[in-house]
């Protein structure tokens, strides 16, 4: 089998969140068609939470490149994909790198300054939306770029979706207790629609100890590290899917939801736009809880256009074409 690393710091393997999800299922499918993904990492933390002052993602990984360069000679690894910025500089070391970015310098993102010089050195990408093609192309002249989205799991997708067990006033919220995901927004919703059940999901422990911070309603149930299973047993039980966050380079959780027929309140973001279906609303702050309680006032209890608009977009198997025809190419070379 031909190895390929994929590079990520050691928080995203260790955390039940998108990265993991993706490495895990990029993993799994390679397997299929000959390609043996190896996960690289430094073993050093940086900062345990989002961006301390002092331990900026970016600066702590140029400070690791000494401990994922080894494990990349190591292995006689020639093809690298890395997902974070400050990695970009493997480039210099191997000819075949490609940025696969989980984060994206979007001046709604905290480090939005920080992120901006990796990007200079960028001359091929993979990304999960058109939205970003777009950006990487006119923010900073990156011309080959292939879109591929994070596919869901179609056998969870089937294995729980069970309309009569939706709950008629449960509305799900995926995310990180960080600036830019809004969890205040969702605690004030809740607080002002005491009627409604509101569970909060977020994919570290960690949260568990920042989210002591606020003053949490009685109507919320916050849940951590939930697995896949957990993840779309509950997003099954849910009549509305909330995302209120700022940008996303993808939002799985919001295809998830498709895939499981929720109807979707979602930023009026234009990295939303592949989320555009028969049910899915955007809104903003001003407007989230109308549109909210809208969605879950709706007679409408659960929406098969959403869950086929998903099938046909965001499936792993959809994933699966999309990579087989990249490493074809790439891993000529």
């Amino acid at each position: 089998m031909k190895k390929v690393g994929l590079v990520m710091r050691k928080i995203q393997f260790t955390e039940a969140q998108g990265p993991r999800v993706f490495a895990d299922r990029l993993k799994e499918i390679s397997k299929e068609f000959g390609v043996d993904i190896v996960f690289i990492s430094p073993e050093r933390h940086v900062s345990g939470y989002d961006w301390v002052p002092g331990y900026e993602h970016e600066k702590g990984d140029l400070v690791n490149y000494d401990i994922v360069l080894d494990q990349i000679y190591s292995q006689n690894i020639d093809h690298v994909i890395y997902t974070v910025s400050g990695f970009t500089y493997l480039k210099m070391f191997l000819k075949n790198s490609v940025l696969f970015p989980h984060s994206f310098p979007d001046l709604a993102l905290t480090g939005y300054e920080m992120m901006k010089p990796f990007y200079q050195i960028v001359d091929k990408a993979i990304v999960q939306t058109d939205f970003l093609k777009r950006e990487m192309n006119t923010n900073f002249g990156i011309e080959d770029v292939t879109v591929i989205p994070i596919g869901f799991s179609e056998q969870l997708a089937e294995k729980h979706y069970n309309p009569s067990q939706i709950v008629d006033n449960r509305i799900l919220w995926i995310g990180r207790d960080e600036e830019n995901r809004r969890p205040d927004l969702v605690l004030e919703y809740a607080r002002q629609n005491p009627d409604k059940e509101v569970y909060m999901v977020f994919g570290g422990v960690r949260y568990k100890e920042s989210m002591k911070k606020y003053d949490i309603p009685n109507n919320v149930k916050l849940q951590f590290a939930l697995t896949q299973d957990e993840v779309f047993s509950l997003m099954n039980s849910a009549k509305v899917y909330w995302s209120s966050s700022k940008f996303d380079t993808f939002a799985m959780p919001l295809t998830e939801a498709l895939a499981m027929g929720k109807i979707v309140v979602k930023p009026e973001h234009p990295c939303y736009d592949h989320i555009s279906s028969k049910h899915s609303f955007a809104g903003n702050e001003k407007n989230w809880f109308e549109l909210v309680n809208m969605a879950v006032g709706s007679n409408q209890k659960v929406s098969t256009e959403n869950r086929e608009y998903a099938f046909g977009k965001f499936s792993s198997k959809v994933m699966k074409e999309g990579y087989k025809n990249f490493f074809d190419k790439w891993l000529a070379n």
